[in-house]
């Protein structure tokens, strides 16, 4: 579900990625991402909705409200799996690269995943992000904007293949992941973007996040 348009560099570069990965891991995501296509992404949040407001900890264990920040400017908030996911890496540094361009429009930009507070601070200082991360456990935020969904036990055998055991990383939750999905907010908590997918490749192209974040700072004034 996107409304996005051409000239991203990101997308290309999380597919070439995903060539190098095993061709057995591979078809495992291409049945998730067919999957979830056909039953998840019809429940996602759109533009035109409204977006739930969250009070989520920071990398500092320190509360984030999303209402103070849209109040002050649009608001980007990313779904991301978590620090373990090198797609959700590279989505976040693309991301921290347009935070210049975001914040001088007025606007905040903020990633959820559902990693507890120790992950998400490694991955926020690995990456050197200069944006918080939030720890959204068990995907609470996520199941409200419609972004969550529960991991199938081949995926989830996939991943512990890799050493990636979700439910150290997570504690004892319900089992859930976020889709990849980025949703902008204007200062009434109107969505005017929503874009998600099933298929861990495809993301909202950072430019097109920081155009609109520009195109509706300047409608307000």
């Amino acid at each position: 579900m996107s409304a996005q348009v051409d000239g991203g560099a990101l997308v290309p570069r999380l597919r070439a990625m995903m060539e190098k990965r095993p061709d057995w891991y591979r078809s495992i995501l291409t049945r998730l991402a067919s999957r979830l296509d056909g039953a998840a992404l019809p429940g996602v949040l759109a533009a035109g909705d409204t977006m739930p407001d969250f009070v989520l900890p920071d990398a500092a264990d320190d509360l984030v409200q999303s209402a103070s920040l849209r109040a002050r400017g649009p608001l980007v908030v990313c779904f991301v799996r978590g620090g373990w996911c090198p797609f959700c890496a590279a989505t976040l540094t693309a991301m921290d690269a347009i935070l210049p361009r975001v914040e001088a429009a007025g606007g905040s930009l903020l990633a959820l995943t559902p990693d507890t507070l120790g992950y998400g601070a490694e991955i926020q200082s690995r990456l050197g992000l200069r944006f918080k991360v939030l720890s959204d456990v068990d995907c609470g935020v996520a199941l409200r904007f419609g972004a969550a969904y529960r991991v199938p036990a081949e995926y989830r055998d996939a991943l512990l293949s890799f050493g990636i055991d979700l439910h150290s990383r997570h504690g004892d939750g319900p089992g859930l992941l976020p889709m990849p999905a980025t949703f902008v907010c204007d200062r009434a908590g109107i969505i005017r973007f929503a874009f998600a997918s099933g298929d861990i490749t495809e993301r909202a192209e950072p430019v097109v996040v920081s155009k609109l974040v520009e195109a509706l700072s300047a409608a307000w004034v």
